[in-house]
Parts: C-alpha cells; sequence; structure tokens
C-alpha cells in the first residue's frame, strides 16, 4: 500500500476519533447543562449551572444561561416582595374600612331606637343600605388578598375546629343583630382535632358565615358534627340546583353570581383543598347547604 495512501488514512481516522471524542463530550456537557437547568427551574435554589467541559464555546453558553438565572431569580424577588406588600397593604385597608364601618351601624342601630318619623327611617334604612353595600367592598378586597397569597405555603398545625369556629362565629355577633338573624348554632360536645392551617381555614369559615348572613333570606344554620364535618346552610329562594353547581367556579361567579361573594367561594374552594379538605354544595327545598369536611 502507498505510504502516502497509508498516512492520509491514520490522519482521516485520527481526526474521526478526535470528531467523535469532542461530540460525546459536548453532548455530555448538554445533558449537565439540561439537568441542572430542570433542577434550578423546579426547586428553591441559588446554585447555578457547573459543567466538567473545558470547551470554550460551552463555557460561553453555560455563562449566558447564567446570567440569565440570576435575571430570573432577581426578578421573581421583586415580584415575590410586591405581591407580599400589595396583599399587606389590601389587607390594612379591609380592616381600616371595616371597623368604623361596623362601629357606624351599631350607632345607626341605637339611633333607630328612637322616636322617628316616616321620612328619617326612610333616610336611616337608606344610610343603613349604603353602609353594608361599603362593608362588602371591604370584602371584596379581603377576598382579593386572600386571591393574591392562596399560593402561599401551607402551615399546618394541630387545631380544634371547635375553637375555630366558635371564634369566628362570634366575631359576627354584631352582623347578625344588624340583619335581625339569629343564627342556630350547634357545635358537638367532642373536639374534633385536625392538621390544618389555621389561618386558612378561618378565612373560609368567615367566608361562608359573611354569605349566609348577606345573602340568606331570614335564617343561618352551622352545625359542626362528630365525624368532622361542617355544615353551613341558609335559606336562598333565587338560587336553583343547576347554579348551585357552579358556585365554586371563579368564572361563573363573576359574571353570573356577582351577588355571592364572586372570588371569594372559589377561593373558600381552593383553602380548602391545600388543607386537604372536600367542599360541597347542594340545594334541597330552597336551602342551600355548604359543608366541608377534613
Amino acid at each position: 500500500m502507498n505510504i502516502n495512501l497509508l498516512i492520509i488514512i491514520i490522519i482521516l481516522v485520527g481526526i474521526n476519533i478526535s470528531i467523535i471524542i469532542k461530540m460525546y463530550f459536548m453532548k455530555k456537557s448538554i445533558n449537565e447543562i439540561e439537568n441542572a437547568y430542570k433542577y434550578i427551574l423546579n426547586s428553591d435554589t441559588n446554585n447555578i449551572i457547573a459543567i466538567t467541559s473545558n470547551d470554550k464555546d460551552i463555557k460561553k453558553l453555560t455563562n449566558s444561561i447564567n446570567r440569565e438565572i440570576k435575571k430570573l431569580r432577581r426578578e421573581k424577588l421583586q415580584y415575590e416582595n410586591g405581591n407580599q406588600e400589595l396583599k399587606r397593604l389590601i389587607t390594612d385597608i379591609s380592616h381600616d374600612l371595616r371597623t368604623p364601618l361596623t362601629a357606624i351601624n351599631c350607632y345607626i342601630e341605637t339611633f333607630e331606637e328612637g322616636k322617628l318619623n316616616q321620612k328619617q327611617k326612610e333616610s336611616v334604612e337608606i344610610i343603613k343600605n349604603k353602609i353594608g353595600e361599603l362593608i362588602s367592598l371591604t370584602e371584596q378586597l379581603r377576598d382579593l388578598s386572600i386571591g393574591i397569597d392562596v399560593e402561599r405555603k401551607v402551615r399546618k398545625e394541630n387545631c380544634c375546629i371547635n375553637d375555630i369556629l366558635e371564634e369566628t362565629i362570634a366575631s359576627y355577633y354584631n352582623s347578625f343583630k344588624i340583619k335581625n338573624i339569629v343564627p342556630n348554632i350547634k357545635i358537638c360536645k367532642k373536639r374534633i382535632y385536625r392538621n390544618i392551617d389555621k389561618d386558612m381555614i378561618i378565612r373560609v369559615f368567615e367566608n361562608l358565615i359573611s354569605n349566609s348572613i348577606k345573602y340568606s333570606d331570614s335564617n343561618c344554620n352551622v352545625v359542626l358534627y362528630e365525624d368532622g364535618k361542617i355544615s353551613f346552610s341558609n335559606k336562598a329562594s333565587k338560587l336553583d340546583v343547576t347554579t348551585v353547581k357552579k358556585i365554586f367556579d371563579r368564572y361563573y361567579t363573576l359574571e353570573n353570581m356577582k351577588k355571592y361573594s364572586g372570588l371569594g367561594l372559589a377561593i373558600a374552594k381552593q383553602l380548602v383543598e391545600l388543607n386537604g379538605g372536600i367542599i360541597t354544595a347542594k340545594y334541597i327545598k330552597n336551602e342551600l347547604y355548604i359543608e366541608i369536611l377534613f
């Protein structure tokens, strides 16, 4: 065989081997980048992508991706901080408005006990209705703050459902009185403990009790059973079976059931499910029943 041809063949084989080796290490580096990128995106870590390759182009690519990762982290942190600040602001505004409005309602109630002529009675009724509308707006603000924070980590602890329910109902004493509703409360003597996020469940109970007060035709019933089921019910003659099936649908409530708290019931469902519970709604003989089981 011609010596020159042999040399050419050896050179070509060497080139092919070097190309194969280079491709192997490039593929290895690409896999390292892909796996590291997936891990960084799916976990709460400050790591950056590290590779074993010394190839300058692969290193350049890795450095570019790491710069974008750092940029994304900064933007995510700014978003989360802004989100929390907005939530705190909305919650504070809601609380600051609700407190004086509730006090004004109490004064109006006292004023009603005096002797009023028909015109004064009509004026007082208008004032009460407007105050009710303002209180409803503060509750919508509260619902918005819950919506912003609903994806936060659940902080579970062993809590007594009896105590949480009793405390929440008691906080609505004035609201029941203003609406002339005497609630029918039945809380079992057995102490019911569940591993839940207390703040989230308080929000759920507040939402359901508030709805019962605002939109009940005449009554409000709250029952805690020994198996841990909690039932909220009230007369709601304007509803029907079809409507109630969609009562937890965020978009349906916004467009078709603005009266029934809009975001509130959809968020209540999310909060219950985040705590491992089940929430259902049913309509029996003009009565709306919303039941929760943890």
